[in-house]
């Protein structure tokens, strides 16, 4: 296998080129090494097949190089037994031994024969385990209802037997009084905040583990569906168990529960429907006779988990099929007629490749839900650009204002109906839960006045007239400032968890909705949607988890903004601003983790935040160049548009009519010199909104269109498939409109994972730099953070600094803070918006040979642009870019010449390897002396005739001036 000192990698399905035979060997050196690393391939250089062909290689070489070494040991220990006599050993020692062999056996055989049984969807978890105990999809394993341990059911006549259902059991916890423990000291650590998991806790899988197992994640289902199909080029997909996770969503096939919508409604029926199926015959007889009802079919277990051999041949068609990717799963579950979520779940410990999205794995919750065993295994996680803020992200906890007024209302509905009935611990717990929303509520809500209650004096202060501002908690600030530090939330969550009082609660307020026939209306008429009860007390536990956090790791936002078309209002939310904790699991699990990107850098300031205890010189980093030629990349830093106006799209300038319009202007031209597609990037929807609107009344727009089509990315992720198929039928057709512009947010589902190669991207226009919003509070909160890693010394100098509150929706305040920055703070800012400007501009070039022009409109992407108040973008940008960047042009005119010039030669370029013959090249000969010939008068002709003519807003098909082609 080895090659001049390099490994050979046999399943790439191509003659790899040098940077990729490069990757793979870095990836390969790296899994020998084990630990962490990072590998930056540029988008479009084969990273994903680099990724597949190393990774799985290595899991080959080292299963054989096991083989090998337990075959050498069993010969040395067969040969030490031969010279050895065994005769000398005990008949005792002899009969243990070989007892001993058979039992293992034994077991394994057992192991086999239940390897298809279908994982329970429950588990009782450790308290001390990292785990959500309250995600969407509890289920009746979390919460045993057969008077087990200290509880016992409370025999009582209740008078209506259909509320029997809902009363609880009688609760006792561990000391008397537990929720009003004296000992308010945080205790950090023993839980983590809610993981939002959409899994809940299931049994293993008995069959053995696969030892050496890769788990690849990525961000969306759309790139693990593009990696699954470049497996599918490699024997690999044929050679190895591969199975493809997601969540209940994507995979569900049941009709009923699939109409629901959300996520969250459809965990909770799917969970709902398997209690109900355990459930029918002890209610059922609980019931008796007089009692007995007539359940529905949805009532009894849904229909695609009944027959055990369907999941058993779901299973053996995966196998023989190869590997398949979610949309695969899904359609192969419903011929078959089972459930394709339960069904590749079953499938992870038998499996050599786990192919899943960030979620999965990132989250300990799910991880622990899935069964996925990450000890002496590879994780390698693809579009690591945005991991750290990605992965703190999924442990925030969040709960609106109506959340929690419809927790609180049905909570108190609860209490009012059976607080005679219900024992003493059950009534103190209850009413704990009470004071705890009621604080939380006088938090958010405003009194008949118009002013906050003064629960909560610490959050009202420096607000002043504008209500709709954010503020900035500590933990443990916020819980004093409410008075509610005396409750032990640990032993309230406990409660929560073992008492089931959120499916009794919701069970009975479900009960109530449906008697009463109508939804609720607020005071002014209108309907109000607050979503399930059940969703809303897990969000409420959720929320009460993230409180049981060390008081550095995260901070509490309170917003009472008012309710708006796109907006939700009023809420409490808990940050989490570190995952150094969360990551060091994963870290220390695995054998190796992988991070692979197309711009990685600056890997500083992920190691700083995600494994700062890993010194510089331990981290495995590796970058290599573009595989596409100079001449096929086009980057160009726009400063002036046709009419010679400065591009600033700066916060305060962006919006200005003569900046929209020299904008509009510049895309006309474009229509006229640039083939085929073209893809403008915005710095969000809104400004996007603001801009078509502004291009439609000035006429714009219609001038545009008369050259191409033009197509808008949509708010909603289900209506992009429909968009991009039209965008590119649109490239596709011939004249009289030749080619289209689609219109995308940076940011967006187009910016990520979508590739725009050929003709679907010719084009890339960044506008300006997006720079997150100064006034997002919750930005704000990690930029003082990561400013603060490694500098005890930064809160005191800072003029805000953790232990205060901050006010959000202030850009000037938020650019104090920024501007106070000395380092990390600032470079973590100014990151934030180049990432995403490179994630952007690399959707354009593919492969090898493809080709397209990079426009950087704004002056600040300018070589000789002065007075900045951050470092230049233009550092920031990848290797392959920068090194190709026109920093400086002197007018629109050269910018047009350029763009000519360079799709001439491109198509030229095209035309020759099309015609596949040797005098092609000779061909093009005389066009270049011509060009040269010409250059002198070319030049002169662009920088003033044409510099007259845009002034004048000439797009190329100006009436007056007739039709000009260059």
């Amino acid at each position: 296998m080895e090659n001049g000192g390099e490994k050979r990698f046999p399943a790439f399905p191509y003659k790899p080129y040098s940077i990729q035979m490069d990757f793979m060997n870095a990836l390969y050196q790296s899994l020998d090494k084990g630990g962490v690393s990072m590998l930056e391939s540029p988008t479009g250089t084969g990273k994903t097949l680099s990724i597949i062909c190393s990774a799985l290689q290595w899991v080959i070489d080292q299963r054989q190089k096991e083989k090998f070494e337990k075959r050498v040991e069993s010969d040395e220990k067969q040969e030490n037994n031969g010279q050895i006599g065994s005769d000398d050993e005990p008949d005792w020692l002899k009969n243990f031994v070989v007892n001993k062999d058979n039992q293992v056996n034994g077991k394994k055989n057992k192991k086999k024969k239940n390897s298809f049984a279908l994982a329970k969807p429950g588990k009782i978890m450790n308290k001390d385990s990292h785990r959500d105990l309250f995600s969407r999809d509890l289920d009746e394993g979390c919460f045993p209802e057969n008077g087990e341990g200290k509880r016992s059911v409370k025999k009582i006549d209740v008078g209506d037997l259909d509320d029997e259902q809902f009363l609880l059991e009688e609760y006792e916890s561990e000391e008397e009084g537990g929720t009003g423990s004296s000992n308010s000291k945080r205790k950090g650590g023993k839980f983590s905040v809610n993981s939002s998991s959409d899994e809940e806790e299931g049994e293993s899988d008995e069959e053995e583990e696969v030892k050496w197992k890769v788990y690849f994640c990525s961000r969306t289902h759309s790139q693990l569906s593009q990696f699954v199909k470049e497996l599918r080029k490699t024997v690999f997909a044929n050679e190895m168990n591969v199975v493809s996770l997601g969540s209940r969503k994507n995979f569900c096939i049941n009709e009923e529960v699939l109409r629901l919508g959300s996520s969250t409604q459809i965990n909770e029926r799917c969970l709902e429907l398997q209690k109900n199926k355990k459930k029918e015959t002890s209610k059922m007889k609980n019931l008796g006779a007089e009692g007995k009802i007539r359940r529905t079919k949805a009532s009894s277990g849904c229909p695609m988990l009944r027959k055990h051999k369907l999941q058993k041949q779901f299973r053996n068609e995966v196998s023989q099929q190869g590997a398949l990717d979610i949309e695969d799963l899904v359609q192969l579950g419903r011929n078959i007629g089972t459930c394709p979520y339960y069904g590749s779940r079953n499938m992870i410990t038998s499996a050599d490749l786990v192919v899943l999205p960030y979620q999965s794995l990132l989250s300990k919750a799910s991880r622990e839900a899935l069964g996925l065993n990450l000890k002496n295994n590879v994780v390698i996680i693809d579009e690591a650009h945005n991991l750290a803020d990605s992965l703190i992200s999924m442990y925030d906890a969040k709960i609106t204002l109506s959340q929690l007024e419809n927790v609180h209302s049905h909570i108190e509905k609860y209490f009012v109906r059976f607080r005679s009935l219900l024992g003493p611990g059950n009534r103190r717990y209850i009413q704990t839960l009470l004071v705890l929303t009621r604080a939380f509520l006088q938090v958010l809500q405003n009194d008949k006045d118009g002013n906050c209650s003064n629960t909560c004096p610490d959050a009202e202060r420096g607000v002043g007239e504008n209500k709709n501002f954010d503020s900035s908690m500590a933990i443990n600030d916020f819980l004093f400032s409410l008075n509610i530090d005396n409750i032990n939330l640990i032993k309230l969550l406990q409660y929560i968890k073992e008492s089931n009082i959120m499916h009794k609660v919701s069970g009975y307020g479900d009960k109530m909705k449906t008697l009463q026939k109508s939804s609720v209306v607020k005071e002014n008429g209108e309907s109000c949607d607050c979503g399930s009860i059940l969703s809303g007390f897990q969000v409420l536990a959720t929320m009460l988890l993230s409180l049981t956090n060390n008081d550095g790791d995260g901070r509490i936002i309170i917003s009472r903004k008012r309710p708006t078309s796109s907006g939700q209002g009023a809420y409490l939310k808990y940050v989490m601003l570190t995952g150094e904790k969360i990551f060091s699991q994963i870290v220390h699990e695995a054998h190796a983790v992988v991070l692979a990107g197309g711009t990685l850098q600056p890997i500083e300031e992920t190691r700083e935040r995600l494994f700062p205890w890993l010194p510089s010189d331990q981290l495995h980093f590796f970058s290599c160049s573009h595989i596409v030629p100079p001449e096929s990349i086009l980057p160009l830093a726009v400063s002036r548009g046709p009419s010679g106006r400065s591009f600033d799209f700066s916060y305060g300038l962006r919006s200005s009519s003569t900046m929209v319009e020299e904008l509009g202007l510049l895309l006309c031209n474009l229509a006229t010199v640039v083939p085929e597609g073209i893809v403008v990037f915005f710095s969000s929807f809104e400004y996007e909104g603001q801009v078509y609107d502004a291009w439609k009344t000035s006429g714009i727009l219609e001038r545009i269109m008369k050259r191409k089509h033009v197509f808008r990315e949509p708010r909603k992720s289900t209506e992009i498939e429909v968009i991009l198929k039209e965008y590119k039928e649109a490239i596709g057709n011939p004249a009289p409109k030749s080619g289209a512009i689609l219109l995308a947010v940076v940011g967006g589902k187009i910016s990520e994972g979508i590739n725009f190669s050929d003709g679907m991207g010719r084009c890339i226009v960044m506008v300006g730099l997006p720079y997150p919003s100064p006034s997002d509070i919750e930005l704000l909160e990690r930029v003082k953070h990561i400013e603060g890693l490694g500098d005890s010394s930064f809160t005191k100098s800072l003029k805000l600094s953790t232990n205060e509150d901050f006010y959000g929706g202030d850009v000037q305040s938020g650019f104090s803070i920024l501007k106070s920055c000395r380092r990390r703070g600032r470079e973590y800012y100014e990151n934030l918006c180049m990432k995403a400007v490179n994630q952007s501009i690399g959707r354009a070039i593919r492969h090898v040979n493809d080709y397209a022009a990079i426009l950087l409109v704004d002056i600040r992407y300018a070589s000789d642009s002065s007075k900045r108040s951050f470092s230049h973008p233009s550092s920031k940008l990848p290797q392959w870019i920068k090194d190709r960047l026109i920093s400086a042009t002197s007018n629109y005119g050269e910018v047009h010449k350029l763009l000519h010039q360079f799709f001439r030669f491109n198509k030229n370029k095209g035309y020759q390897k099309l015609s596949k013959q040797p005098k092609a090249s000779k061909k093009i000969n005389p066009i270049k002396k011509k060009d040269l010939r010409l250059s002198i008068v070319h030049k002169f002709f662009m920088e003033n005739v044409l510099g007259i003519l845009h002034s004048t807003g000439f797009d190329g098909s100006n009436p007056r001036f007739g039709s000009f082609k260059m």
